[in-house]
């Protein structure tokens, strides 16, 4: 009589093959493209956040079309505060971009085995929330109409755009960024969209992915020069990490405004965006894995691996607020402490608490291994942590300027309906996009899964072969595998 095998993790199961102990629910190649390509099928939920994500969209669309013909006045500007919610989202934005690069080119490096089942739709989500951040410098702008002045090219006007500028060098950080992570994507789908052509029947759509798929028959050949093509991707991105959100900390470091005017801000800053995003990861991640039944893919082991990541990014990103506040406190700069001073009890304290609590105290419950493993609870924190980082952005912007060098400067910052529908059509932007993606693309890399799952091959002891056919649940009667 069979009993049902225990779930053991990698390695411990000498007589059966690892894959097998970590993928147990998966038989075979035809099962990954089987339930992989599953997913493209639209239902009724997806119509459903595709109408949501677009009507968020249309209020952002509508209210800036206000914005323009009432003037920036309508977005709640005032001085000394003429930054406001635009560039905090902006920043936010670029940030949530970067933990698609860590998860698919740093830890593809690193060999990291818990990013193969969510480094798609980490890709995809840095490519789409880098082109949402693309959109706040022309926001920004008066004249939005006359964006194409902060390209850097010799042009009719006889004039180069000032290189002093940070919108020039966010034009620089974005266009390279977007670049990179958008040819990453798709130099990793044409394996995938192979797939998809071969298995399509409809015959416009099959062109279409022929097209795309540039050919590609799966030969020997053909995967040493993609191997080598997706390594050297992955080793160029990877710079792009520390290089983008630094060039955007310079928005700030640069400046002599009390609280930007820190050495710190580029690691700082690079730290809290591989957070913010992998925040962004939980998000996405954990209700696909359950609207696509996908949770034996997307294990619990590579939830906690992915949770310790965030938990340490919390850490570094804890450690940079300290350190804030000593520095100010050694510096004897008046104006430096009266600003942290100002920031944690006095105008801005209710914003500063929601960063601290939010980025620092909630993150500390991935000590524990069972929150950890716990799906539930990771997305619930994927969302605080979500709404920490836009107020830390939003701490690091508006509380600097609206407490400067003079009293007679300080003032406050009210956003208005405009800010907030701007705001709100950014998420519908990002989600319009991302809902899209899954339904034409697969939302999980079936060739690399294929790798970790080889050709089922029947065992030569009929016990440990029907132990690996009935021996381990269904995910409908468990919901997970990979559990300790």
């Amino acid at each position: 009589m069979a009993t049902t095998a225990a779930p053991y993790r990698d390695g411990e199961r000498p007589d059966i093959p690892s894959a097998a102990v970590r993928f147990p629910a998966i038989k075979d190649y035809e099962q990954v493209d089987r339930e992989i390509a599953g997913t493209l099928r639209p239902t009724l939920g997806w119509f459903t956040a595709l109408g949501i994500a677009i009507l968020c969209m249309l209020i952002g669309a509508v209210t800036w079309t206000y914005q323009i013909h009432e003037g920036l006045g309508a977005a709640g500007y005032q001085p000394p505060v003429m930054w406001g919610v635009y560039i905090v989202t902006f920043v936010f934005w670029v940030g949530i971009g970067h933990a698609g690069t860590l998860i698919s080119a740093i830890l593809y490096l690193f060999r990291a085995g818990f990013r193969t089942s969510i480094y798609r739709a980490s890709e995809a989500m840095t490519v789409f929330a880098v082109m949402t951040a693309g959109l706040f410098p022309i926001l920004h702008l008066g004249r939005p109409w006359k964006f194409f002045y902060l390209i850097p090219y010799p042009n009719w006007r006889l004039i180069w755009p000032n290189p002093k500028s940070p919108l020039v060098w966010d034009v620089f950080a974005i266009l390279t960024y977007l670049t990179i992570s958008s040819t990453f994507l798709y130099i990793g789908l044409i394996p995938d969209i192979a797939i998809l052509r071969d298995r399509e029947k409809n015959p416009v759509r099959k062109a279409i992915l022929a097209t795309l798929a540039l050919g590609w028959r799966n030969s020997d050949r053909e995967w040493r020069h993609f191997t080598r093509a997706y390594l050297f991707l992955a080793a160029f991105a990877t710079p792009l990490v520390l290089s983008v959100h630094s060039v955007v900390s310079f928005d700030f470091a640069m400046a002599l405004t009390p609280g930007w005017h820190a050495t710190i801000f580029p690691p700082y800053f690079v730290a809290g965006a591989i957070f913010s995003g992998i925040g962004m990861v939980f998000t996405i991640a954990i209700p696909l894995r359950k609207a696509f039944k996908l949770e034996h893919y997307v294990t619990l082991n590579d939830l906690d691996a992915a949770a310790k990541l965030c938990l340490f990014t919390s850490m570094v990103v804890g450690l940079a607020y300290l350190t804030e506040f000593q520095v100010a406190w050694v510096s004897g700069n008046p104006f430096e402490q009266d600003y942290f001073w100002n920031r944690v009890f006095g105008q801005w304290a209710w914003a500063a608490w929601i960063m601290l609590i939010c980025n620092m105290v909630l993150p500390l419950s991935l000590f524990s291994q069972k929150l950890r493993r716990n799906p539930h609870w990771l997305f619930i924190l994927s969302l605080f942590i979500n709404l920490g980082m836009w107020f830390e952005r939003f701490v690091i912007v508006v509380p600097s300027l609206s407490h400067e060098f003079e009293p007679w400067q300080w003032g406050g910052y009210h956003p208005t309906f405009v800010d907030y529908g701007i705001l709100l059509g950014s998420f519908g932007w990002f989600f319009m996009w991302f809902l899209l993606f899954i339904k034409q693309l697969p939302v999980m890399a079936m060739s690399e899964i294929k790798e970790i799952v080889p050709p089922r091959m029947r065992h030569p002891d009929p016990q440990l072969e029907h132990e690996l056919d009935v021996g381990y649940p269904h995910p409908s009667e468990t919901g997970e595998y990979g559990t300790a």
